[in-house]
């Protein structure tokens, strides 16, 4: 068994297309040793950087794949002082977009699992090749630690077969593997649990808590989760489904893209990238930075003012539908870049709901800080919560508990 005490630390990746974001961190406390990023992989000038404390080092040069980029993670802990090789880590914990209807929880990394990983590229193929290869390449320098895949997916694997089935044609949904998945998952299963523990040792029974979770940052996401379990979430086979987000455009008449390839003569691969990295709020005001936004906002901007109501728009139907969905609703809980730090959002998301029992305390809202927060009055029935999100801290426990169990 890998013991894991107060000392033990999770090395934490996700691996992107392009970049490897790493963090060294305790997964009993959260305490973060160091962080970084490794950026440009496979261009022709790479670039990276690490912060452990008072101490920073960086690096430029090529980075051909995320092998090379894991060799430079070395370099660069050795810069600040701290080593891979420190006995106190006892576990990797890998992020993961999808992992399907297979993987309802953390897993060890084995060569099967590694395959079913590389496999389920076909679901996300943007997210999942990259993460097999930041696997490969952290197997490499660390083959004696155990590393556990955390699946964005994993917590929605529990969601009721009628929020998971589409109404597509049965046997083309079942030979294509076409359902709802979900994403950001580790997020709202960290923040629900989060808020849970918050309100159980305010004496509150949580055993059938209601709660409507809003991960709102540039990818953004709702889920509906009762007595801890998810009802339904806005995500459905990609990310590209349910809010508006920053360059994305959530929810839109499927037959847009037929309109487009006839319309406009665009290739699905055209038509992929413009519902993707073109719209959403980019595509509305040419805007995703909400600090931009908001501030257009301030100075008048009227496109930025409708891409703002649009936001909100589709933001209020989600609260409203889920509040049905699970039969009522406890609590509503802001997270996320955007969720955690824009107060804008989340007044005109709750303004004019009092008569459904949730009313916003306007100055407790605009208050900034970095830790979970009340913002609805005493009087509200519906308690309205700001929980900074950690997803990092959340794959380091539960890569943890993999490697104790071993």
């Amino acid at each position: 068994m890998t013991a894991t005490t107060a000392e033990s630390r999770v090395l934490v990746i996700n691996s992107g297309s392009s970049s490897l974001k790493f963090q060294l961190l305790s997964p009993t406390d959260g305490t973060v040793d160091a962080t970084g990023i490794v950026e440009r992989i496979g261009l022709d000038m790479g670039a990276a950087r690490i912060s452990a404390g008072e101490q920073e080092s960086t690096f430029a040069g090529p980075v051909p794949d995320h092998v090379e980029a894991m060799r430079i993670v070395e370099q660069l802990f050795g810069e600040v002082g701290l080593s891979l090789t420190d006995d106190r880590i006892t576990a990797v914990g890998h992020r993961v977009v999808q992992g399907g209807a297979r993987f309802g929880g953390p897993t060890l990394v084995t060569d099967d699992v590694r395959q079913d990983v590389y496999d389920l590229g076909r679901l996300a193929p943007l997210h999942n090749y990259a993460a097999v290869e930041g696997i490969d390449g952290a197997r490499k320098l660390l083959p004696d630690v155990p590393h556990v895949v955390v699946f964005d997916t994993a917590f929605f694997t529990a969601l009721p077969d009628s929020a998971a089935t589409y109404a597509l044609a049965k046997d083309f949904a079942q030979q294509y593997e076409v359902r709802r998945y979900g994403a950001h998952g580790t997020s709202h299963r960290y923040v629900s649990e989060t808020v849970a523990e918050h309100l159980a040792a305010q004496g509150k029974d949580v055993s059938d808590l209601r709660q409507i979770v809003l991960h709102l940052g540039n990818g953004a996401s709702a889920s509906a989760i009762r007595g801890g379990r998810p009802l339904d979430t806005s995500m459905g086979l990609t990310p590209l489904e349910g809010l508006v987000m920053g360059t994305r455009t959530g929810d839109i008449d499927p037959s847009v893209y037929v309109h487009l390839h006839r319309q406009a003569g665009l290739s699905a691969d055209e038509i992929d990238t413009i519902l993707n990295k073109r719209s959403g709020m980019q595509g509305l005001c040419g805007m995703s930075d909400f600090r931009d936004i908001t501030a257009a906002v301030d100075a008048g901007d009227k496109t930025a003012e409708l891409a703002l109501e649009v936001y909100v728009h589709r933001l209020r139907k989600y609260i409203g539908s889920y509040s049905f969905v699970l039969g009522g609703v406890d609590t509503i809980t802001f997270t996320a870049g955007i969720g955690e730090n824009v107060w804008q959002v989340r007044e005109q998301a709750l303004a004019g709901l009092e008569g459904f029992g949730i009313e916003l305390d306007l100055e407790k809202n605009r208050e900034r800080s970095k830790e979970l927060r009340v913002i609805s009055t005493p009087e509200s029935a519906v308690t309205v919560l700001v929980v900074p999100t950690d997803e990092e801290f959340a794959i380091a426990q539960q890569a943890a508990e993999v490697a104790a169990s071993l």
